[in-house]
Protein backbone atom coordinates (compact mmCIF):
# COMPACT_ATOMS: atom_id res chain seq x y z
CA UNK A 1 0.00 0.00 0.00
CA UNK A 2 1.54 3.71 -1.03
CA UNK A 3 0.32 6.82 -0.94
CA UNK A 4 -0.38 6.76 -4.66
CA UNK A 5 -2.68 3.68 -4.69
CA UNK A 6 -4.56 5.87 -1.44
CA UNK A 7 -4.89 9.01 -3.40
CA UNK A 8 -5.84 6.89 -6.95
CA UNK A 9 -8.85 5.09 -4.61
CA UNK A 10 -9.73 8.32 -2.96
CA UNK A 11 -10.56 9.65 -6.18
CA UNK A 12 -12.36 6.41 -7.31
CA UNK A 13 -14.27 6.55 -3.98
CA UNK A 14 -15.58 10.46 -4.15
CA UNK A 15 -16.27 9.77 -8.07
CA UNK A 16 -17.47 6.15 -7.81
CA UNK A 17 -16.98 6.12 -11.45
CA UNK A 18 -14.22 4.15 -13.06
CA UNK A 19 -14.18 5.92 -16.11
CA UNK A 20 -14.17 9.29 -14.95
CA UNK A 21 -11.68 9.02 -12.02
CA UNK A 22 -9.62 7.47 -14.71
CA UNK A 23 -9.68 10.85 -16.73
CA UNK A 24 -9.55 12.81 -13.34
CA UNK A 25 -6.40 11.70 -12.57
CA UNK A 26 -5.09 11.41 -16.36
CA UNK A 27 -4.13 7.47 -16.19
CA UNK A 28 -5.65 4.41 -18.29
CA UNK A 29 -8.54 3.08 -17.15
CA UNK A 30 -7.44 -0.83 -17.01
CA UNK A 31 -4.18 0.53 -14.52
CA UNK A 32 -6.50 2.15 -12.34
CA UNK A 33 -8.91 -0.85 -11.83
CA UNK A 34 -5.56 -3.24 -11.55
CA UNK A 35 -4.12 -0.97 -8.90
CA UNK A 36 -7.89 -0.65 -7.10
CA UNK A 37 -7.85 -4.58 -7.32
CA UNK A 38 -4.70 -5.01 -5.81
CA UNK A 39 -5.41 -2.53 -3.18
CA UNK A 40 -8.76 -4.61 -2.40
CA UNK A 41 -6.31 -7.99 -2.42
CA UNK A 42 -3.81 -6.39 0.23
CA UNK A 43 -6.90 -5.65 2.03
CA UNK A 44 -8.55 -8.36 1.97
CA UNK A 45 -12.45 -6.90 1.56
CA UNK A 46 -14.51 -5.68 -1.25
CA UNK A 47 -14.23 -1.83 -1.07
CA UNK A 48 -16.63 -1.11 -3.76
CA UNK A 49 -20.03 -2.91 -4.53
CA UNK A 50 -20.18 -3.93 -8.50
CA UNK A 51 -23.18 -4.28 -10.62
CA UNK A 52 -21.93 -4.42 -14.39
CA UNK A 53 -20.01 -1.30 -15.17
CA UNK A 54 -21.44 0.78 -12.24
CA UNK A 55 -19.73 0.61 -8.75
CA UNK A 56 -20.92 1.85 -4.98
CA UNK A 57 -18.52 2.70 -2.26
CA UNK A 58 -19.60 0.00 0.44
CA UNK A 59 -19.49 -0.33 4.20
CA UNK A 60 -15.84 -1.18 3.69
CA UNK A 61 -14.94 1.51 1.86
CA UNK A 62 -16.88 4.14 3.19
CA UNK A 63 -14.92 3.28 6.48
CA UNK A 64 -11.45 3.22 4.68
CA UNK A 65 -12.18 6.37 3.04
CA UNK A 66 -12.54 8.29 6.20
CA UNK A 67 -8.91 7.16 7.65
CA UNK A 68 -7.47 7.59 3.67
CA UNK A 69 -8.69 10.87 3.93
CA UNK A 70 -7.42 12.05 7.32
CA UNK A 71 -4.03 10.40 6.37
CA UNK A 72 -3.74 11.94 3.38
CA UNK A 73 -4.50 15.23 5.29
CA UNK A 74 -2.16 14.77 7.97
CA UNK A 75 0.46 14.45 5.39
CA UNK A 76 -0.17 17.64 3.73
CA UNK A 77 -0.54 19.63 7.38
CA UNK A 78 2.66 18.09 7.39
CA UNK A 79 4.75 19.39 5.01
CA UNK A 80 2.49 22.78 5.17
CA UNK A 81 4.02 23.05 8.71
CA UNK A 82 7.55 22.48 7.57
CA UNK A 83 7.34 24.81 4.46
CA UNK A 84 6.28 27.72 7.42
CA UNK A 85 8.55 26.29 9.14
CA UNK A 86 11.78 27.36 6.71
CA UNK A 87 9.84 30.48 6.18
CA UNK A 88 8.77 28.93 2.30
CA UNK A 89 4.48 29.67 2.33
CA UNK A 90 2.73 28.17 -0.30
CA UNK A 91 0.75 31.18 0.01
CA UNK A 92 -2.55 29.80 -0.89
CA UNK A 93 -5.58 30.15 1.10
CA UNK A 94 -8.57 27.70 0.43
CA UNK A 95 -11.76 29.80 1.47
CA UNK A 96 -15.66 28.45 1.36
CA UNK A 97 -18.11 31.02 1.03
CA UNK A 98 -20.96 29.88 1.94
CA UNK A 99 -22.71 33.54 2.49
CA UNK A 100 -22.96 35.04 -0.68
CA UNK A 101 -21.56 38.74 -0.30
CA UNK A 102 -20.58 41.58 -2.50
CA UNK A 103 -17.68 42.10 -0.34
CA UNK A 104 -15.78 39.34 -1.13
CA UNK A 105 -13.88 40.90 -4.00
CA UNK A 106 -13.20 44.12 -2.14
CA UNK A 107 -12.47 41.55 0.90
CA UNK A 108 -9.74 40.11 -1.06
CA UNK A 109 -8.70 42.82 -2.88
CA UNK A 110 -7.37 44.70 -0.16
CA UNK A 111 -6.36 41.84 1.48
CA UNK A 112 -3.94 41.15 -1.16
CA UNK A 113 -2.38 44.30 -1.29
CA UNK A 114 -0.72 44.03 1.63
CA UNK A 115 0.17 40.74 0.75
CA UNK A 116 0.26 39.93 -3.50
CA UNK A 117 2.02 36.74 -2.74
CA UNK A 118 -1.00 35.13 -1.63
CA UNK A 119 -3.24 32.84 -3.54
CA UNK A 120 -6.90 31.87 -3.09
CA UNK A 121 -8.95 29.17 -3.82
CA UNK A 122 -12.99 30.10 -3.32
CA UNK A 123 -14.81 26.71 -2.83
CA UNK A 124 -18.29 26.56 -5.01
CA UNK A 125 -18.95 22.38 -3.70
CA UNK A 126 -21.00 22.43 -0.39
CA UNK A 127 -18.63 20.87 2.13
CA UNK A 128 -21.61 19.80 4.32
CA UNK A 129 -22.17 16.93 1.70
CA UNK A 130 -18.87 16.09 0.90
CA UNK A 131 -16.80 13.03 3.05
CA UNK A 132 -13.72 15.78 4.22
CA UNK A 133 -14.38 19.02 2.75
CA UNK A 134 -11.17 21.02 2.99
CA UNK A 135 -10.36 24.25 2.88
CA UNK A 136 -8.57 26.54 5.10
CA UNK A 137 -11.68 28.94 6.36
CA UNK A 138 -15.10 28.91 6.14
CA UNK A 139 -17.61 32.52 6.37
CA UNK A 140 -21.03 31.42 7.10
CA UNK A 141 -24.28 32.14 8.94
CA UNK A 142 -25.61 30.88 12.34
CA UNK A 143 -26.82 27.78 12.70
CA UNK A 144 -24.56 26.68 9.79
CA UNK A 145 -21.93 24.39 10.99
CA UNK A 146 -19.22 21.64 9.53
CA UNK A 147 -18.56 18.62 12.15
CA UNK A 148 -14.93 19.17 13.27
CA UNK A 149 -14.60 22.68 13.10
CA UNK A 150 -14.23 25.90 15.34
CA UNK A 151 -16.29 29.23 14.83
CA UNK A 152 -15.68 32.91 16.42
CA UNK A 153 -18.46 35.40 15.20
CA UNK A 154 -17.49 38.11 12.97
CA UNK A 155 -20.61 39.97 12.43
CA UNK A 156 -23.81 40.61 13.69
CA UNK A 157 -25.94 42.54 10.48
CA UNK A 158 -29.38 43.52 10.80
CA UNK A 159 -32.02 41.94 7.97
CA UNK A 160 -34.37 45.00 6.92
CA UNK A 161 -36.63 44.84 4.28
CA UNK A 162 -36.44 46.69 0.71
CA UNK A 163 -39.25 47.95 -0.78
CA UNK A 164 -39.87 50.01 -4.26
CA UNK A 165 -39.95 53.82 -3.68
CA UNK A 166 -43.69 53.68 -5.20
CA UNK A 167 -44.77 51.02 -2.63
CA UNK A 168 -47.45 51.90 0.00
CA UNK A 169 -44.61 51.28 2.92
CA UNK A 170 -42.02 53.27 1.52
CA UNK A 171 -42.12 56.23 3.34
CA UNK A 172 -41.82 54.45 6.46
CA UNK A 173 -38.79 53.83 8.66
CA UNK A 174 -39.68 50.85 10.49
CA UNK A 175 -42.59 48.11 9.78
CA UNK A 176 -43.61 44.94 11.51
CA UNK A 177 -43.47 41.85 9.96
CA UNK A 178 -47.48 41.11 10.30
CA UNK A 179 -47.89 44.13 8.08
CA UNK A 180 -46.12 42.18 4.91
CA UNK A 181 -48.35 38.90 4.82
CA UNK A 182 -50.14 39.94 1.72
CA UNK A 183 -47.14 41.07 -0.15
CA UNK A 184 -45.48 39.27 -2.99
CA UNK A 185 -41.73 37.92 -2.08
CA UNK A 186 -38.32 38.21 -3.60
CA UNK A 187 -36.29 35.22 -2.30
CA UNK A 188 -32.97 33.70 -2.98
CA UNK A 189 -33.78 29.97 -3.67
CA UNK A 190 -35.10 26.89 -1.03
CA UNK A 191 -31.98 25.50 0.30
CA UNK A 192 -29.97 28.98 0.87
CA UNK A 193 -29.06 29.74 4.66
CA UNK A 194 -30.63 33.13 4.41
CA UNK A 195 -33.76 31.80 2.86
CA UNK A 196 -34.03 29.30 5.52
CA UNK A 197 -33.50 32.61 8.41
CA UNK A 198 -36.41 34.22 6.35
CA UNK A 199 -38.59 31.78 5.86
CA UNK A 200 -39.19 31.35 9.98
CA UNK A 201 -38.86 35.02 10.12
CA UNK A 202 -42.22 35.25 8.69
CA UNK A 203 -43.59 32.09 10.32
CA UNK A 204 -42.92 33.78 13.41
CA UNK A 205 -44.83 36.82 12.57
CA UNK A 206 -47.62 34.50 11.64
CA UNK A 207 -47.60 33.79 7.83
CA UNK A 208 -45.87 31.69 5.00
CA UNK A 209 -43.88 34.00 2.51
CA UNK A 210 -45.96 34.73 -1.26
CA UNK A 211 -42.96 34.07 -3.31
CA UNK A 212 -43.02 36.06 -6.82
CA UNK A 213 -39.63 34.96 -7.70
CA UNK A 214 -36.61 33.18 -6.60
CA UNK A 215 -32.99 33.65 -7.65
CA UNK A 216 -29.89 32.45 -7.29
CA UNK A 217 -28.03 35.59 -6.74
CA UNK A 218 -28.49 38.53 -4.39
CA UNK A 219 -27.48 40.85 -7.55
CA UNK A 220 -30.82 39.80 -9.14
CA UNK A 221 -32.82 39.71 -6.21
CA UNK A 222 -32.17 43.68 -6.00
CA UNK A 223 -32.51 44.10 -9.52
CA UNK A 224 -36.39 42.87 -9.14
CA UNK A 225 -36.92 44.88 -6.31
CA UNK A 226 -35.74 47.91 -8.13
CA UNK A 227 -37.73 47.07 -11.08
CA UNK A 228 -40.94 47.42 -8.61
CA UNK A 229 -42.09 43.72 -9.06
CA UNK A 230 -42.15 42.61 -5.28
CA UNK A 231 -40.34 43.17 -1.80
CA UNK A 232 -37.09 41.91 -0.20
CA UNK A 233 -35.00 41.15 2.63
CA UNK A 234 -31.89 42.23 2.72
CA UNK A 235 -28.49 42.20 5.10
CA UNK A 236 -27.90 45.44 5.58
CA UNK A 237 -24.09 45.60 5.94
CA UNK A 238 -22.99 42.63 3.48
CA UNK A 239 -25.56 43.35 0.88
CA UNK A 240 -25.14 46.41 0.80
CA UNK A 241 -26.82 49.72 2.81
CA UNK A 242 -27.33 51.83 -0.24
CA UNK A 243 -29.94 50.48 -2.69
CA UNK A 244 -30.33 53.92 -4.75
CA UNK A 245 -33.15 56.35 -4.86
CA UNK A 246 -35.48 53.35 -6.40
CA UNK A 247 -35.61 51.56 -3.18
CA UNK A 248 -36.26 51.97 0.10
CA UNK A 249 -34.98 50.31 3.26
CA UNK A 250 -36.98 49.82 6.38
CA UNK A 251 -36.11 48.28 9.68
CA UNK A 252 -38.40 45.67 10.83
CA UNK A 253 -39.07 46.36 14.51
CA UNK A 254 -40.60 42.93 15.40
CA UNK A 255 -39.73 40.02 15.00
CA UNK A 256 -36.04 40.99 15.44
CA UNK A 257 -34.40 40.33 11.99
CA UNK A 258 -30.55 39.69 12.11
CA UNK A 259 -28.54 37.29 11.45
CA UNK A 260 -24.90 36.44 12.70
CA UNK A 261 -22.00 35.58 10.68
CA UNK A 262 -19.09 32.99 11.11
CA UNK A 263 -15.45 32.31 10.19
CA UNK A 264 -14.71 28.76 10.82
CA UNK A 265 -11.44 26.42 10.30
CA UNK A 266 -10.81 22.89 11.23
CA UNK A 267 -9.51 22.46 15.05
CA UNK A 268 -7.44 19.45 14.22
CA UNK A 269 -5.89 20.74 11.16
CA UNK A 270 -2.57 22.71 10.80
CA UNK A 271 -3.36 26.20 9.56
CA UNK A 272 -0.47 27.85 7.12
CA UNK A 273 0.94 31.46 7.97
CA UNK A 274 -1.49 32.67 4.92
CA UNK A 275 -4.14 31.19 6.51
CA UNK A 276 -3.67 32.48 9.85
CA UNK A 277 -3.18 36.18 8.27
CA UNK A 278 -5.93 36.28 6.55
CA UNK A 279 -7.92 34.94 9.37
CA UNK A 280 -7.00 37.81 11.28
CA UNK A 281 -7.63 40.51 8.60
CA UNK A 282 -11.14 39.22 8.01
CA UNK A 283 -12.23 39.51 11.65
CA UNK A 284 -10.82 42.89 11.56
CA UNK A 285 -12.38 43.31 8.19
CA UNK A 286 -15.73 42.96 9.70
CA UNK A 287 -14.73 45.28 12.94
CA UNK A 288 -14.47 47.95 10.74
CA UNK A 289 -17.56 47.43 8.84
CA UNK A 290 -19.57 47.31 11.75
CA UNK A 291 -18.43 50.36 13.05
CA UNK A 292 -19.09 52.37 9.47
Amino acid sequence: MDLLSLRYFRTVARLEHMTKAAEALQIAQPALSRMIGQLEKELNVRLFDRSGRSIRLNEFGRRFLAKVEHALQTLEDGKQELLDLAERPTGSVGFYLQVGSYLLPDMISAFRKMHPEVQFKLLQHDPEKAVSPSFDLCLSSRPFRIPGTESIPVLTEPIVLAVPSGHRLAARRSVRLSELADEGFISLKPGKRLRETTDALCRSAGFAPRILYECDEPSMVRGLVRSGIGVSFIPLLTWGGSQGSTVALLTVEEPECSRTLELSWYADRYMTKAAKTFKEFVQEYFEGLALQ
